[in-house]
């Protein structure tokens, strides 16, 4: 007797989701170890830049520049590959959460741009956590970083056919991000994947603060990072794109620099202690 196709598939979700069932307990451990890291990362970023800011010190890094900082520190390749291991842990949940629809935002064209969405961002870390690995190892290029990243792949899209309007396509998405940041800031709706009851009133208070301007921060730079990257379409130079670092950078060069450059390091350092909440609070689905 043949199976339909619709049967096919019911049977294969039904397959993947017993198997994410059997699974949950060590994809939990992994996501919740991963937004620990990222957490970590994103506090040595906006501290270096508010280091920066204050001209104490510091630099306008990257999540790169926050790793060689880590590996630099004593015992540095260790907390290295610890972060490294944290960094791969995230990358799995975020794919698993594309793959698994684990917050059931279904398949229809919003959800699957969702969940597509959640893949890419694990793609990303897969790809910083391999960086790390290589920066414990001693085998890491010592020149470039995200920003010539950002680069190499903006002059990959430029050379492809209609090049520049994937890279102005690139740029308007990343701005879109930012808005969604920005969005998420304005509304608080991060408050929704958080476990509220074990958090507690007092407590989820302040990680509504520390998560406005976490959001707020990251909104600012995707919008940066974004307008760079339009720059780049427009005029046919990849060297106009910009990564994390670059932003922060570019920020320092205003007129007030050094306050704009301020506000937005320590939104940095306030969405990397929201991550560490989230590695305690967050609601995690694997099914």
């Amino acid at each position: 007797m043949s199976t339909s196709p619709e049967r096919s598939a019911e049977q294969a979700t039904d397959q993947a989701r017993r198997a994410a069932r059997e699974a949950s307990p060590w994809i939990e451990g992994l996501g919740r170890f991963g937004y620990a890291a990222k957490g970590v990362v994103y506090v040595i970023v906006g501290g270096l830049a508010a280091q920066a800011a204050a001209g104490a010190g510091g630099s306008t890094t990257d999540t790169r520049g926050a790793l060689e900082w880590i590996v630099a520190a004593p015992f540095g390749r260790f907390l290295l590959g610890a972060v490294a291991v944290g960094l791969a842990g995230y990358a799995v949940w975020r794919v698993g959460q594309g793959v698994l629809d684990t917050e059931d935002k279904s398949s229809n064209p919003k959800g699957l741009l969702t969940r597509l969405s959640y893949g890419g961002v694990g793609v990303i870390y897969a790809g910083l956590a391999l960086s790390a690995v290589r920066l414990a190892m001693g085998t890491a290029n010592s020149e470039g970083g995200e920003g010539s990243s950002t680069q190499d792949w903006t002059a990959w899209l430029l050379a492809q056919p209609f090049g520049q309007g994937l890279v102005a396509l690139a740029g308007a998405m990343v701005i879109g991000s930012g808005v969604i940041q920005l969005a998420r800031a304005w509304t608080a709706s991060f408050r929704d994947t958080l476990e509220l009851v074990d958090l507690g009133e007092p407590r989820a208070t302040w990680a509504t603060r520390v998560g406005r301007a976490g959001f707020a921060a990251r909104g600012i730079a995707f919008g940066i990072i974004g307008g760079f990257l339009i720059v780049a379409a427009l005029q046919s130079r990849p060297d106009q794109a910009r990564g994390l670092g670059g932003a922060l950078e570019t920020l320092a060069r205003q007129p007030f620099g050094p306050w704009l450059l301020g506000f937005v390091a320590i939104g940095l350092v306030a969405y990397g202690l929201f991550a560490l909440v989230e590695a305690r609070y967050r609601r995690m689905i694997v099914c």
